[in-house]
């Protein structure tokens, strides 16, 4: 009935000890990781909702691309700098119908993609937006933004 405490037992007690706080820390650091990057998309998401180009700006890689939709084009290529452009001549801070959310992350050492919708209220528009994401200089940035759009 007495758990007496040997020296192998205590040994490998260490080393479930150690284990257990190894995976824990791999965890936390996993949802870290995780947590940045869904930081980056909600600037996006936050900065083209309300109009605020400087906070879209933040969450670009300034050389980043987007593959965008255009009904008179097969592929729609616009530069990160023309993209934030559309919102600088618009009311700061004001909401203008985009609500996002993000729906998935996916991420491997310095690297993600993410899924994101977008819907535009009052317009019955609805987008969807995968990001390329890289961790630069410790910090997540877009690099790279496809979206297609539906009704």
């Amino acid at each position: 009935m007495f758990w007496i405490l040997h020296k192998e037992n205590i040994k490998n007690m260490k080393a479930y000890l150690f284990v257990i706080l190894t995976l824990m820390l791999c965890t936390i650091n996993a949802q870290s990781e995780e947590e940045n990057i869904k930081t980056t998309i909600n600037k996006y998401l936050s900065g083209t909702s309300y109009n605020k180009p400087e906070m879209i700006e933040e969450a670009f890689y300034e050389e980043a691309t987007l593959f965008l939709t255009h009904k008179e084009k097969k592929l729609w290529i616009v530069p990160v700098n023309e993209y934030v452009s559309w919102f600088q001549n618009k009311e700061k801070g004001k909401f203008n119908g985009r609500v996002g959310k993000v729906l998935s992350i996916d991420q491997q050492n310095d690297i993600a993609m993410a899924k994101a919708e977008i819907l535009v209220k009052g317009k019955e528009i609805r987008y969807i937006d995968i990001f390329l994401l890289k961790k630069i200089e410790g910090e997540w940035k877009i690099i790279s933004k496809a979206a297609t759009r539906t009704n």
